[in-house]
């Protein structure tokens, strides 16, 4: 974990001592638990192997791949990932790839995966290493329009040859990332997916396709999304939803079917999984309490709902974070 004494105003000057030691440490901790067969108890290391289930709404890192090292083997995971993730090579080049066509990667290069996208990739076989730093997340939805760049190839977003300043910065909000998202605690928390906004709203303004239109996107949307996830607790009923978006029911189901991909009750069973693995996280809140914050009077049901979502139960999910 990088050092919390390290104020944000001298980050600048110690972001490579920083980042060496991070990578450096993650070197050192693979060698050790490589000996021991115990990987992925760390969960600084776990998320760097194939397996990791991500079941959280933001889990950051750094991969240090070195040739013929223990993390120098290629992610294949056919079917994607639920959630999103963007990735910025800092040392070395990486090779990626969507099945058919493949891409070399080097320093300052970003891409970004949506979810159900093929994700094949690692180290390019010419390469000594690839180092790269990553965030997964589920969006914000007010992000949707920073999250279409222009370059886009079957599927994955990339932004090539950042400038030298402007990778250096979004490499220090993605520095920034990892440490706050370390902290167990909801402040914590909602500091890194700030900082992932951050980073975002970079790269949107760096591809500028990803500018907001205003025949893009539709305000009243962030409007119902906001009524919603500010009512989880409570029983939903579509009718005030529209009221408070001053739309048709009808108008505000397309809305959520055409820009968010699902409809409005599937959104806020999103939502309210991922509150709930938050709350399992920080808390040692009984999980029938916990249930009934994000809206399920029934426990059981809940529980229910929580494996289709994460494919564990709830009380599993917490022992699996008891003590990271």
């Amino acid at each position: 974990m990088d050092n919390p004494a390290i104020s944000i105003s001298e980050r600048p000057q110690a972001e490579r001592i920083v980042h060496l030691s991070q990578a450096e440490r993650i070197i050192q901790k693979l060698a050790l638990a490589q000996s021991n067969n115990d990987r992925q108890t760390d969960p600084e290391v776990a998320p760097l192997f194939p397996g990791f289930r991500f079941d959280t709404r933001l889990v950051s890192g750094i991969t240090p791949i070195e040739r013929d090292g223990p993390l120098d083997t290629y992610i294949d995971r056919p079917k994607g990932m639920r959630g999103w993730i963007i990735n910025l090579t800092v040392k070395g080049s990486g090779s990626v790839s969507d099945g058919k066509d493949t891409w070399v990667v080097e320093k300052g290069d970003a891409v970004l995966f949506p979810p159900g996208v093929l994700h094949y990739y690692g180290r390019q076989p010419d390469a000594e290493c690839w180092w790269h730093r990553w965030i997964y997340f589920h969006p914000r939805t007010f992000w949707h329009n920073w999250l279409s760049w222009h370059d886009r190839r079957q599927g994955l977003f990339f932004q090539s040859k950042l400038d030298t300043d402007l990778a250096n910065e979004i490499e220090r909000s993605f520095n920034e990332v990892t440490h706050w998202s370390s902290f167990a605690d909801m402040l914590s928390m909602e500091l890194a997916m700030n900082l992932l906004e951050r980073i975002l709203m970079l790269c949107a303004k760096h591809d500028q396709s990803g500018l907001v239109r205003e025949d893009e996107f539709d305000e009243r949307l962030l409007v119902a999304c906001k009524y919603i996830a500010d009512h989880l607790h409570q029983p939903l009923r579509i009718q005030d939803v529209a009221r408070q978006a001053c739309l048709s029911p009808s108008r505000l189901a397309h809305l959520f079917s055409e820009k968010l991909g699902k409809s409005i009750l599937r959104w806020r069973e999103e939502q309210r999984m991922q509150f709930a693995c938050q709350l399992l996280m920080i808390s040692n809140t009984p999980i029938k309490h916990i249930a009934s914050q994000v809206g399920y009077d029934d426990p059981l049901y809940f529980s229910r709902v929580f494996r289709k979502y994460t494919d564990i139960s709830p009380k599993a999910f917490r022992r699996r974070y008891e003590g990271s």
